[in-house]
């Protein structure tokens, strides 16, 4: 049977422009005689997911995985190279992303469902469910701007998991919260990625989650693919580096 791929990336570069930290008038005074250095954030990586497949990305902090997911999303556009969703449908479950906070949670259900490709009527269909999983209470109908990082990630996490998409980029969200959401959440994100036709790509620093939920896992390091391929060798030469290092 022919693998069908459901994500494509080939030679992926970006970049950032970064002004070192001083005051507005210094900024304006040397500006010309100034460069913005640019740092390199994904130096040229390429990889593909099949459909059906979770990939885990783990690296240190700065190695460009965030910034990977936040290209495959569309929220960053490559410098250069190329991502190739095959025509899916795609969400970014991540803190902090998408939310309007002077809108209340529940507007925001219906703003992140329109944004994510969704009729009026079909996230209508499915509002309750998120409402019931998110568990906010009357902060359902209070402005998001009034939410702690937990309940936050608790009505993130419950847009994007009923309102399933074709591929689920999943960043870090797992670790957020209170133990008893942790669980559930840990339980529906399982329910949801063993359906085969269900991509998936999870950044995380958990190797528990990686080790359990992966198919395979992708190491990057300083903005390039260290290795990829099983989750249990790829992580067990993660650790090994980093014991060392």
């Amino acid at each position: 049977m022919e693998e069908r791929y459901a994500i494509e990336v080939k030679d992926l570069v970006i970049s950032y422009r970064n002004l070192k930290k001083t005051s507005i008038k210094q900024n304006l005074l040397r500006f010309k005689r100034r460069k913005a250095e640019n740092f390199v954030a994904v130096k040229g990586i390429s990889f593909y997911v099949r459909e059906g497949e979770i990939l885990g990305i783990i690296g240190k902090n700065g190695s460009g995985k965030s910034t990977t997911l936040n290209a495959l999303a569309g929220i960053f556009s490559p410098d250069s190279g190329t991502i190739d969703l095959k025509g899916h449908s795609i969400s970014l479950l991540s803190i902090g992303v998408g939310f309007q906070r002077e809108m209340t949670g529940r507007e925001n259900i219906m703003l992140s469902g329109m944004l994510l490709g969704f009729t009026e009527q079909q996230i209508k269909e499915k509002e309750q469910e998120i409402i019931d999983f998110a568990g906010l209470g009357k902060f359902i109908d209070m402005p998001v701007r009034t939410y702690s990082s937990g309940m936050h990630s608790k009505l993130a996490f419950s847009i994007t998991a009923i309102l399933e998409t074709d591929i689920m980029l999943i960043d870090e969200v797992l670790s957020v919260g209170d133990q008893k959401f942790k669980k559930k959440s840990y339980n529906k994100m399982k329910s949801l990625i063993s359906n085969k036709e269900r991509t998936v790509v999870i950044v995380s620093h958990s190797l528990s989650t990686l080790e359990e939920l992966c198919d395979t896992v992708m190491w990057m390091h300083e903005g390039e693919i260290k290795k990829i391929g099983d989750p249990k060798e790829v992580l067990a030469e993660y650790v090994e580096f980093m014991e060392q290092g």
